[in-house]
């Protein structure tokens, strides 16, 4: 309900009063209005993670389940969402981050599930507590420098892998000047295996980390809290 009030009501308004000041019967009849942008971001639900969770489970493990309500409670806890639903979508498809531009999640509306574009890049800028400075798309690659919590510089480069092969990724590192002391970056996240690391020269502080495993780690590594 909050979300289709925010979708017919709140956001419309928003948009009306930033494109002019002045509206008659649904026209605007001025163009005063104001030079501005907003964001807004739709957070997961606990409803969408079970809309796209995956059960993988054959008749046998059924039968097992249902005959002990002590053993299908400890499974529930524990075995499901560890095991059986490993590998879908709200809990981060590691092969689907070939195309990290077109992730997607069955999300409900009303009551219909579509298919629904995730931004990976946010999700993933909120999660490490980046402050960004500066986002840009230079041939292909998306690329985001900023500073973490710890004021550590931190660069952050996401590419399609299929179409950005390990080669042109260290090519374009090189060329962008990256592993120089213009830029000195502390840490350095990138999506897919690459070979960054032997880049680097012996003066080089700088630490490549795998976006995939970051994700994973910061979102599902309870220990930390």
């Amino acid at each position: 309900m909050e979300t289709q009030y925010f979708d017919t009501v709140l956001k419309p308004r928003i948009q009306k009063v930033v494109y002019s000041k002045d509206w008659k019967d649904g026209k605007p009849v001025s163009r005063e209005g104001i030079s501005h942008m907003f964001k807004y971001m739709k957070l997961e639900s606990y409803e969408d993670t079970l809309d796209n969770l995956i059960i993988k489970r054959d008749k046998k493990q059924q039968k097992a389940l249902i005959s002990s309500k002590t053993a299908k409670e400890e499974y529930m806890l524990g075995y499901w969402l560890d095991v059986e639903t490993r590998g879908s979508d709200s809990l981060l498809n590691i092969d689907r981050f070939e195309d990290p531009f077109g992730y997607t999640l069955q999300i409900r509306h009303d009551n219909e599930l579509k298919a629904t574009k995730i931004d990976l890049v946010e999700t993933f800028n909120y999660l490490i507590g980046l402050y960004v400075e500066q986002t840009e798309i230079i041939r292909g690659f998306k690329v985001i420098r900023g500073r973490l919590r710890t004021g550590e510089k931190t660069l952050v480069i996401w590419r399609n892998t299929k179409e950005k092969s390990n080669k042109e990724l260290d090519a374009f590192f090189l060329k962008q000047k990256y592993n120089t002391q213009d830029f000195e970056f502390d840490r350095i996240f990138v999506n897919g295996d690459n070979n960054l690391e032997n880049l680097k020269v012996a003066e080089d502080k700088w630490k490549v980390t795998l976006i995939e495993e970051e994700l994973k780690r910061r979102m599902f590594d309870v220990m930390e809290v």
